[in-house]
């Protein structure tokens, strides 16, 4: 177990995602809070005006975002996707196979939600030729699970079951809130360090009030510093706070997945057809990217190990995630090919 991570209860796994929820939001709502305070202290307070209109606009975006994220962020998510529902999918649909790999991810979603004892998710289509699959929502009542017209192609009916396992097992865990507020608030960080960076083209600023003579001014030249460098940084680490919730939790799921169907082979096997795919899932966009079974960007960074690949990559190899399964079935792992650039 562990490459599956310490192992824990379902209970202490949806209360573990709970707090985790909360606390990722206080983090990017604080580094929202220094963007905004920056503006106040190097634009409006040398200007002459104390009263904090950065740091308020900057804790309201955060806010709105936090919570926007937590009931409307898998809306903005399947949006950003293209994903349509099953229902019109299969209206659209233009042969019969077609229609009848749509009425396969039906019953397969109806199975598993049965073997996992949560209600049935919405479930929908993403246009797109590059297997991959995501689930999103903020409880197992909300949830919605979106797999591509590439993996509906590609993958046998067992490989079709052990994703949607695996992506039951993020809903059940309660991973979806967690990973689908990140969305929205990594979002948020990037449209108000771009919003911070255009300030800093106009108006005077950036030495700010010296009330306590060179100590004050020296604090001041280190804050303006931090507060640059964070903008400048914004997008890299509002990515890595979404890197931090999702490359372990993609074991766990696997694991979990696995126990559903009780067949690790079919979840190893559709990984290994995901990963074969030379393309990247054009349709699932960057800040998203966290949520889908496979990275939809197809990094060379996720196919590594080591501290670079823990900050960068939203995924872990997934030849390591394809041994562990192997290992569940107890066969010994053979070696795997990666073949996504």
């Amino acid at each position: 177990m562990d490459r599956f991570g310490t192992p824990m209860n379902l209970l202490e796994q949806q209360g573990s995602n709970r707090r985790r929820t909360w606390l990722v939001m206080a983090m990017f709502v604080a580094f929202l809070a220094l963007l905004g305070f920056g503006f106040d202290v190097f634009y409006l307070e040398s200007g002459g005006t104390p009263f904090p209109v950065g740091t308020l606009v900057a804790l309201g975006i955060g806010s709105v975002s936090a919570f926007a994220g937590y009931y409307r962020g898998d809306k903005a998510v399947l949006g950003s996707s293209g994903a349509i529902p099953l229902e019109e999918a299969m209206t659209a649909a233009s042969s019969d196979a077609e229609r009848l790999e749509l009425r396969q991810l039906e019953n397969v979603v109806d199975e598993m939600a049965i073997a996992s004892g949560l209600p049935r998710p919405g479930i929908f289509v993403v246009p797109d030729p590059d297997p991959n699959a995501f689930a999103t929502g903020r409880d197992p009542a909300h949830a919605s699970i979106a797999v591509t017209r590439g993996l509906l192609d590609r993958l046998t009916r067992e490989q079709l079951q052990g994703v949607i396992a695996h992506e039951m097992s993020h809903v059940r865990n309660y991973d979806i809130r967690l990973m689908t507020v990140v969305a929205a608030l990594v979002g948020a960080v990037v449209l108000l360090a771009d919003w911070a960076s255009r300030s800093m083209r106009f108006g005077g600023g950036g030495r700010g009030r010296r009330r306590n003579g060179k100590s004050s001014g020296a604090i001041g030249l280190v804050f303006l510093a931090v507060w640059l460098v964070a903008i400048i940084l914004a997008p890299f680490i509002a990515q890595l706070l979404a890197t931090m919730v999702s490359r372990r939790r993609e074991y766990l799921a696997d694991a979990t997945g696995a126990e559903l169907t009780r067949n690790p082979l079919a979840l190893a096997g559709a990984l290994a057809a995901i990963e074969s795919a030379n393309e990247p899932t054009q349709a699932i966009k960057r800040g998203s990217a966290h949520l889908c079974i496979a990275d939809p960007l197809g990094r060379a960074v996720g196919l590594k190990e080591g501290f670079v690949a823990d900050l960068l990559a939203t995924h872990p190899p997934m030849t390591k995630r394809i041994d562990a399964l192997r290992e569940m079935a107890f066969q010994s792992a053979g070696p795997s090919q990666s073949s996504r650039a």
